[in-house]
């Protein structure tokens, strides 16, 4: 049986990065695509592929992909796993600034997959992983656009698992919580530069520490690899995989109390009362 060919978006850090490199592993045949081909060498000397790929930009997605379909001739499984996060306040954001996100965190998950999936239809099978978030359930003050945008890939996954189960194609999600991938230092970074007003500062104030302790004694990302992993290689996967005690007790607990209830926890925790 030939070696089963996966394309990785975001594949230069995290989750990506992580993945392919256990695929490589485990003797798949594994395209890592970012917008920086140079951050990609870890994967290269593994023995995987690197290819330049703006998940925001239709001709750079329809390029990366025709590139694999020219070489391998298929494409068995396809991570959508580029993505980035962004915080900030719905009175004082810059909309356009978010514009950006949702241009990677949703747009480019759309443009990826509606490059792959003619081919994934001809083979009359594949696999489909979105990464999401615990945040795609359940969103707080501050977050609210990057949740809105890991909600819109729950929608679109939801929708997109529907309209493929007929050819044979397999979607999956996976939610993780908080992991070890370098993702708190970019969101600090930004959270650094960020003018919330006079009014909201206190609250940014507050934000910072609490999310650094979230952080602080975050896990490997190993757990979240493996979950893509089994929806990649298991015949009828989950259609959700929440990943760390984070994510299935917050997506426990807001089912549970209800709005007003997880509200208020959520303020105290963040001293937001």
């Amino acid at each position: 049986m030939s070696k089963k060919v996966v394309l990785i978006t975001g594949a230069s850090s995290g989750f990506g990065k992580f993945t392919a490199l256990e695929l490589i592993k485990k003797g798949y045949i594994v395209y890592g695509a970012a917008r920086r081909v140079e951050q990609m060498n870890e994967l290269v000397s593994a023995g995987g592929k690197a290819i330049k790929m703006d998940v925001t930009q239709d001709d750079s997605v329809k390029s990366g992909v025709d590139q694999i379909i020219e070489k391998e001739g298929r494409i068995d499984a396809l991570v959508n796993n580029a993505g980035f996060g962004s915080y900030g306040f719905i009175e004082t954001t810059n909309i356009d600034h978010m514009k950006r996100m949702y241009d990677v965190n949703v747009w480019g998950l759309v443009r990826v997959s509606q490059h792959v999936l003619p081919h994934m239809r001809k083979m009359q099978k594949g696999s489909i992983v979105n990464i999401s978030s615990i945040v795609g359930k359940v969103s707080t003050a501050f977050l609210g656009f990057y949740a809105s945008s890991k909600h819109a890939v729950e929608a679109l996954s939801d929708a997109m698992r529907q309209e493929v189960k007929r050819f044979g194609i397999n979607v999956s999600i996976v939610e993780p919580g908080a992991f070890s991938t370098g993702f708190d230092d970019v969101v600090l970074k930004e959270l650094e530069a960020v003018n919330p007003g006079e009014a909201y500062q206190p609250i940014v104030d507050n934000f910072i520490p609490y999310f650094k302790k979230m952080y602080e004694k975050a896990p490997s990302p190993e757990p979240v690899v493996n979950a893509i992993i089994k929806a990649i290689e298991e015949k009828n996967p989950k259609t959700r995989y929440a990943v760390g005690m984070d994510a299935k007790g917050g997506i426990m607990m807001k089912g549970l109390l209800g709005d007003r209830t997880f509200d208020n926890m959520m303020l105290g925790q963040m001293k937001m009362k």
